[in-house]
């Protein structure tokens, strides 16, 4: 079973918790705030098992009833709500799953908890629905809100709440985890911790992904040759992109630490610090080839694109205009 020290870079969350279990001074209403995949849920579930644990102490036992049934996410006083990903949690589900439901005393353990993932999801019925629990919550109900935005939740929920942050874990602890606990290699770990700015559980799903260097592969290959490639071949590079199975914006996460390291190489000429040290020969031509004001221009380019998209740009489009600033700035 998981203990607090398994929990990577958030520090100040798991102090927070592990002081309230010592004190056994628990409140009815948590909002944990975060990036995807920076261990809210971890955190969450090893919170309820240590609420529930039967031998009441500040690390789930692992061993008693209770902690094998949170182990096996089936503790009966222990309620996810978890919505399908981006979809809105609509007034019925937190009336039904949680106002109605912490009516009822607990079936065995001391509490009756509720995760709500997706918590900035609740539409403003099933948050006013939840606001009235909050005001005068049972003795034994705790709430926890999961949520990538708080100022997506009410005010008057989230004054109600107790906000614990989940910060962005820096590269040094995540390349550690990952080779230390995952047994990733060096190199791949230093790729990964790159581009998961800080987020473990993306971290994670990158050295886990079988595609991840291909696409690495992929977006390299474009970068070597892009300031050569006439209109024809930059529409065939752009509709191969396309076909990769990554999203838009994990692409462009790859060319912008490639140019970071172009840029940093340029000021330092020290590989050392470089994420793509395999590449160097590359990075050292291409800041040979790039004024300081250049490579800037394409790190801003990279940012409009990424921004462009979200506002749902055509991809094709987009790339396109990407791939021309970067011809523009190699030269």
């Amino acid at each position: 079973m998981l203990s607090y020290m398994d929990i990577v870079g958030q520090d100040e969350v798991v102090s927070h918790i592990r002081n309230s279990l010592l004190v056994k001074h628990i409140a009815h209403a948590y909002i944990f705030e975060g990036p995807t995949g920076c261990g809210k849920r971890t955190v969450a579930g090893l919170f309820a098992a240590s609420l529930q644990c039967e031998n009441a102490g500040v690390e789930p036992c692992g061993k008693c009833h209770s902690c094998a049934q949170s182990t096996s996410n089936s503790h009966p006083d222990v309620i996810r709500i978890t919505p399908e990903k981006g979809s809105i949690i609509k007034v019925d589900e937190i009336r039904d799953r949680l106002v109605k439901d912490m009516a009822v005393k607990p079936y065995s353990g001391n509490y009756k908890i509720y995760i709500v993932e997706g918590a900035q999801n609740m539409n403003e019925s099933a948050q006013n629905a939840l606001l009235k629990t909050l005001e005068e919550p049972p003795e034994y109900g705790v709430i926890m809100l999961l949520t990538t935005n708080a100022e997506k939740l009410l005010p008057t929920i989230r004054s109600r709440c107790v906000t614990l942050k989940f910060r962005p874990v820096p590269d040094d602890k995540v390349r550690s985890f990952l080779i230390e606990k995952r047994g990733v290699s060096t190199q791949k770990a230093d790729i990964c911790a790159a581009f998961a700015q800080g987020v473990i559980g993306r971290a994670l799903l990158l050295a886990e992904s079988p595609e991840f260097m291909e696409i690495r592969e992929s977006a390299i290959e474009l970068m070597k040759r892009v300031r050569d490639i006439d209109s024809y071949e930059m529409a065939s590079a752009v509709e191969a992109v396309g076909k990769l199975r990554t999203s838009p914006e994990d692409y462009l996460d790859i060319l912008a630490v490639w140019y970071k390291d172009v840029l940093r190489f340029k000021a330092t000429q020290d590989p050392d610090g470089l994420v793509f040290k395999d590449e160097v020969m590359e990075i050292r031509k291409q800041s040979n080839l790039s004024s300081y004001s250049g490579i800037e221009n394409i790190i801003e380019a990279l940012a409009k694109a990424r921004e462009r998209l979200r506002a749902n740009v055509n991809f094709a489009l987009t790339m396109e205009l990407l791939l021309e600033t970067i011809k523009e700035n190699q030269s």
